[in-house]
């Protein structure tokens, strides 16, 4: 017995990368997938490629049942064709994995419109339309499970990555909502922010020697084929108890990750006048304020 024998997922984003290796740890864990991919580049251009068909021939060639989809998560129409396509193929659907994204990399002062809407297209409003269609099924049969991908560069902070940090934190808000609306009808929401070896983190530029030697044991130790089995567990009825949260894989290592909570409250019973602000409000929570640390400085050990 598989840990999802008897479920369907859609793998969103499965042709290449962590959904790849998503759609074929689900497969080998007993679930029927609908692999898709629309087969764009890393920046969400046209490549004519259909990596979709060939992760559905290794799932076959290995015993297992799957369906290929090119439809595209930023179109409502096509995010919904991918849920009828696991309904009509396999009966029902029971599990959501939103990971299909794009980069478009650049300093807030250099990016464009064009960059910002993109990025936010594809992650956050495809998160939301996937989900969106899939539980008008899920809250009939009373189950389900979502796994959306977020990031550290939201949750912690990347410079040269605002439009990706904001349809992240975007995304890890849009969970915590599902899970607690979805609560009622046994439909749960969880994300993770995955450390692995991509094509989009190869795209990233090495500006030093030691930048190339922290990504040479970076691709070595923490690979896609690492947080899949996280996955799948989230997605399967192990995880009944499991919702609303965020977690980090990375190599070996699995993170539960904080969320907002008010750390620390200063009252003033007469109100606060510029001149008490100016003389209380920094000494009184310089302690606890954040400061300007982000993905790296979190992360500045090799992964195990």
């Amino acid at each position: 017995m598989g840990i999802l024998d008897g479920k369907v997922a859609l793998v969103t984003g499965a042709g290449r990368g962590i959904g790849r290796e998503v759609a074929l740890d689900m497969a080998k864990g007993g679930a029927k997938v609908v692999v898709n991919d629309l087969g764009g580049g890393v920046e969400g251009e046209q490549t004519g490629e259909s990596p979709a068909e060939q992760v559905v021939a290794e799932i076959k060639a290995a015993g297992g049942e799957a369906v290929a989809n090119g439809d595209s998560v930023s179109d409502a129409k096509g995010a919904k064709a991918m849920v009828d396509c696991a309904v009509d193929s396999f009966g029902r659907i029971d599990a959501v994995v939103n990971v299909a994204g794009i980069l478009r990399d650049r300093m807030f002062h250099k990016m464009s419109e064009d960059d910002w809407r993109a990025v936010i297209e594809v992650h956050l409003n495809g998160c939301y339309l996937v989900s969106r269609a899939a539980v008008d099924h899920m809250k009939p049969q009373g189950s389900g499970a979502f796994v959306h991908f977020t990031s550290t560069s939201g949750l912690h902070g990347s410079v040269g990555q605002v439009n990706y940090g904001a349809a992240k934190m975007g995304i890890a808000g849009m969970s915590k909502i599902i899970a607690m609306e979805g609560q009622r009808y046994g439909v749960r929401s969880n994300c993770i922010a995955p450390f692995a070896w991509t094509r989009m983190i190869e795209s990233i530029p090495i500006t030093s020697e030691e930048m190339a030697e922290s990504f040479r044991k970076f691709k070595q130790n923490a690979t896609a084929a690492h947080i899949a089995p996280v996955v799948s567990y989230l997605c399967s009825d192990a995880a009944k108890d499991v919702t609303a949260n965020i977690f980090g894989v990375r190599g070996n290592e699995i993170y539960l990750f904080s969320q907002p909570r008010p750390i620390k409250t200063i009252h003033k019973s007469d109100g606060w006048s510029h001149d008490a602000l100016a003389s209380q409000f920094y000494p009184s929570l310089k302690k606890e304020l954040y400061d300007l640390d982000g993905t790296a400085e979190y992360f500045d050990w090799d992964p195990i």
